[in-house]
Order: structure tokens, then C-alpha cells, then sequence
């Protein structure tokens, strides 16, 4: 066996090495010296030496392949990267943008309202099934707030100070059941007294003392009269979504909406007017 297997290995050394050699010799020959052996070496070598070319080329495609898609994969990761940042960005920016329109907007309206005022941001709101209180931070500490100053937004009347702690400012909204306003309809002038509800599941208001012969209607805009000194005059309090005019009594039952989205209030003023003689306005007597 052993002796088999050596001469079976001289056999492959000696063809592997013979092979090689006639197919170089049959490829260097003049063509017209070849005999019918040589002939037939080169038919063989031109079938091997095409096939291959071919699994050469086979390969390298297939390589080629393999490393576009790699590179494609790591371009599509990339671009899917690229993209979810530009979408944060985009978000970031969009929110940024609505901040600075909020911020434009109530640096308008505090140049606009003609009273000084102290700017605070909200951090946080208590809603309890009698008091709506919305607590500020103060943006920057200022001495001589006092409660029942009013507070104030780009779109109207927030509420009143209700305590004060250092920076941190507690605030009666115009939906808490103790708050209280004197208002008139813009469009007509009709008086009434704005008074929160406390209802726990919308934020909304009842207008009192409306005389059953006042104009008022649904979409009607209620604003500060000035009186009771808390309020400038003419800030937005609330719109009117309902009248019942009674067919007897002396006032009509009228209900409004905030014109403050409380779910969105992210900033605020504080009015500083001399609220140490300022008291709530009594309330009217009459049958409602």
C-alpha cells in the first residue's frame, strides 16, 4: 500500500509537471508544425483557458456585487441617519419658530399695553375640583408683586397673584370658581361680571349681571372695563358660546370660553399696579 501510494505520487508530480509542458510547447509551435497531439492540446487549453475566463469573470462580478451592495447598505445607513437628524431638526427649528412668534408676540403686547410689567414663565398648573391655580417662575426676580395683581397673556386675562414665594408666583386662572372680573361686550358695550366655574372637564366662565334688554350673541367678545382697578382696561377675557334670554327676571344666562388656552399657556405678565387698596368688586345684587 505504502509502495502504491508513492508511485501514484510520482505519477501526479510527473503529470503535473508534463502537462505544463506540452500545452507551452503546442502554444509556441509554428501552427503549420503541429501534429494532431498538439492540436488537441490546444483545442483542450482553449476550452480551459475560456472556461476560465468566464469563472474569472463570474467572480469578479459577483465581488463586485457584494461590495456595491456593502457600499450601498452603508450609504443607505447613512442617508437613514442623515435623514431622522434633519427630521429632529426640522422639529427642533418648527418648535424654536413657535416659541419665537409666542415670545414677538407677547413683547408686542406688553409695548402695547402701556403698564409695566414682569415676565414669567409657567411650570405647572393645579386643577381641583374648586381652584384652577397656574404656577410661574419669574424670569427675572422682581420685588413688589403682591396678590391680586393681574396677570396677563398674548391673548387676555390669565388671571390674579394669588401668593408669592421668592421666584415662584402662584396665579387664580379666570376659570378658578373665586375669580371674578368686571368686563363689557366689545361690540356693543353691554356690561356683566365675569366669574370662573370650576367645572373639572372644560376650561369655562358665566357671565353675570347681563340685562335681559342688552344685545349680546354667541362670538361676542368680552373685555376688561378698567373698574376695580385690577385689570387695563380692555383686555380679552373671554367669548360668549351661549345666551338664554329668559322670558322673565332681570339678567340674561350667558356662558363663555376663555380667550386663554390654559392647556397652552407657556408664558405670561404680570401687571404691577397698586393692588394695597384693591379688592375684588362687591357683587351685584338682583335675581339672575
Amino acid at each position: 500500500m505504502n509502495r502504491f501510494r508513492r508511485y501514484r505520487d510520482i505519477v501526479l508530480v510527473v503529470l503535473l509537471l508534463a502537462v505544463p509542458f506540452f500545452f507551452l510547447r503546442a502554444s509556441i509551435r509554428n501552427p503549420e508544425d503541429l501534429n494532431a497531439l498538439d492540436r488537441a492540446l490546444l483545442r483542450a487549453s482553449s476550452i480551459i483557458e475560456y472556461a476560465a475566463a468566464a469563472l474569472a469573470r463570474r467572480t469578479s462580478s459577483l465581488l463586485g456585487d457584494y461590495v456595491y451592495l456593502v457600499d450601498v447598505k452603508e450609504d443607505n445607513n447613512k442617508l437613514s441617519y442623515e435623514n431622522a437628524r434633519l427630521r429632529g431638526e426640522v422639529r427642533r427649528l418648527g418648535a424654536l419658530d413657535g416659541e419665537a412668534r409666542r415670545l414677538r408676540r407677547l413683547l408686542s403686547f406688553r409695548e402695547s399695553a402701556n403698564v409695566e410689567t414682569v415676565s414669567a414663565v409657567v411650570v405647572g398648573k393645579d386643577i381641583t375640583e374648586y381652584f384652577r391655580v397656574a404656577h410661574l417662575v419669574l424670569d427675572n426676580p422682581a420685588p413688589g408683586i403682591r396678590p391680586n395683581m393681574p396677570v396677563i397673556g398674548v391673548d387676555g386675562a390669565v388671571g390674579t397673584v394669588q401668593r408669592v414665594a421668592g421666584d415662584r408666583v402662584d396665579v387664580q386662572l379666570t376659570v378658578d370658581s373665586g375669580f371674578g372680573v368686571d368686563v363689557v361686550v366689545e361690540r356693543t358695550g353691554a356690561r356683566g361680571f365675569v366669574r370662573g366655574v370650576g367645572d373639572l372637564s372644560r376650561y369655562v366662565v358665566r357671565v353675570e349681571y347681563v340685562q335681559r334688554t342688552d344685545e349680546v350673541e354667541q362670538g361676542d367678545l368680552l373685555v376688561t372695563s378698567g373698574y376695580g382697578c385690577r385689570f387695563p382696561k380692555g383686555i380679552p377675557v373671554a367669548k360668549i358660546v351661549e345666551v338664554v334670554k329668559r322670558d322673565f327676571g332681570i339678567y340674561q344666562q350667558v356662558e363663555a370660553v376663555p380667550t386663554v388656552d390654559f392647556s397652552r399657556l407657556d408664558e405670561a405678565l404680570i401687571v404691577m399696579t397698586d393692588t394695597k387698596d384693591c379688592t375684588p368688586p362687591p357683587e351685584r345684587k338682583g335675581k339672575r
